[in-house]
């Protein structure tokens, strides 16, 4: 195993866009002197988007949790929503925010996503909606999921934040269930450093949600059409993400090849990973690996730390044992997340990195 030369290895890092190319859209903010209220890089951004994601609409907002909330609203939803238990915590907070209950359904022991088949015995006259994570990018089975929510007249929402230019047979992932929201956080493959969107293809429901990230504001005249929040992206988020977008594809076949390396290094070492559904494109958004046990995990997380390797439990603790919310006993999700953890995986990771962490989780593994 050659010897270690760098300082820190983390989980993720933001692949900066050059810095001329963000001044010039700066100068035009400067000269325009429009920082925000719905501005020209806004729109242009948005309609890039909708363009790249194949998309009828891309709304931008403040960020992934607003996203979530606004598409709750929206959709006027009451009651419970079921919703998986493995994901971050925005997709459970959200739904409690709104005075919603989040019911947990089981998830699948392959994909990580929610289990259709764990949810329609927690319907009932008080549930409204689904609301799924396509966990790791890894697509739900929204065809299931969208028959379980026709049958029951339920509203489906998708958290797309992992989710960024996923297709799944040969259809964008985003454009499943009523509402898919995404996160443009700086941890993620695109990025705008703040913010998130808003994606649907109803013409009159796009509207609504619209106004509702503008104060409720329906005009030029400023009428206050319904109840509404400030969840507006602002240029200079929009310009980051107009310096962001031209480089995804690069970025995703870099992490494509870094997922490879992986792969090839950590092959037969008792090690499993979520299975990607087949007709997936992926977007290589995290490298998830399973342990076969919980003590596995912690003894190659403590070797990986030792030598400034920060690797992430994506997601520990579940979502279940928030404290705001109504435990219960989900066994495969609590064998899940006792048991996964994310690699390092970003643009500038190198294949001796790659190789190094390898060794040290098989050198974990082996020793007794």
């Amino acid at each position: 195993m050659h010897k270690y030369q760098h300082a820190c290895i983390p989980v993720t890092k933001t692949a900066l866009p050059p810095i001329q190319k963000y001044i010039h859209y700066i100068e035009g903010i400067w000269e325009r002197g429009q920082l925000t209220n719905n501005g020209p890089l806004v729109r242009e951004l948005e309609g890039e988007l909708q363009s790249y994601l194949g998309v009828r609409h891309c709304l931008l907002v403040g960020s992934g949790t607003q996203a979530l909330q606004i598409a709750i609203k929206a959709l006027q939803l009451k009651g419970e929503i079921i919703t998986t238990p493995f994901s971050f915590v925005a997709t459970s907070s959200a739904i409690a925010w709104e005075g919603c209950q989040p019911i947990f359904a089981d998830i699948d022991p392959r994909s990580l996503c929610i289990n259709p088949a764990k949810i329609e015995a927690l319907i009932t006259p008080s549930t409204s909606a689904i609301l799924a994570t396509h966990i790791y990018g890894i697509p739900c089975e929204v065809q299931q999921i969208q028959e379980i929510a026709d049958k029951h007249r339920l509203k489906v929402i998708y958290d797309g934040a992992h989710a960024f230019g996923v297709s799944y047979k040969k259809r964008p992932l985003l454009i499943a269930g009523d509402v898919s929201t995404l996160s443009f956080h700086a941890t993620k493959l695109f990025y705008t450093g703040e913010g998130g969107a808003v994606i649907c293809n109803d013409d009159e429901l796009a509207a609504k949600m619209k106004r509702m990230r503008d104060f409720g504001i329906n005009g030029p005249e400023a009428f206050f059409d319904e109840v509404g929040i400030n969840a507006k992206m602002s240029e200079f988020h929009a310009a980051l993400g107009l310096c962001v977008l031209p480089t995804v594809g690069q970025a995703i076949a870099r992490r494509q090849y870094i997922c490879s390396q992986y792969d090839h290094h950590l092959a037969n070492c008792g090690l499993t990973r979520p299975l990607i559904p087949p007709e997936t494109n992926y977007n290589y958004a995290y490298y998830p690996v399973l342990f076969n046990n919980e003590a596995s995990l912690k003894k190659a997380q403590k070797a990986l730390n030792n030598n400034n390797i920060f690797p992430r439990r994506y997601f520990y603790p579940l979502l279940n044992r928030l404290p705001y919310v109504n435990s219960s006993e989900l066994p495969v999700a609590e064998d899940v997340a006792g048991r996964v953890l994310c690699l390092p995986l970003y643009a500038e990771l190198e294949s001796n990195d790659v190789e190094y962490i390898s060794d040290l989780i098989k050198q974990s593994i082996a020793s007794k």
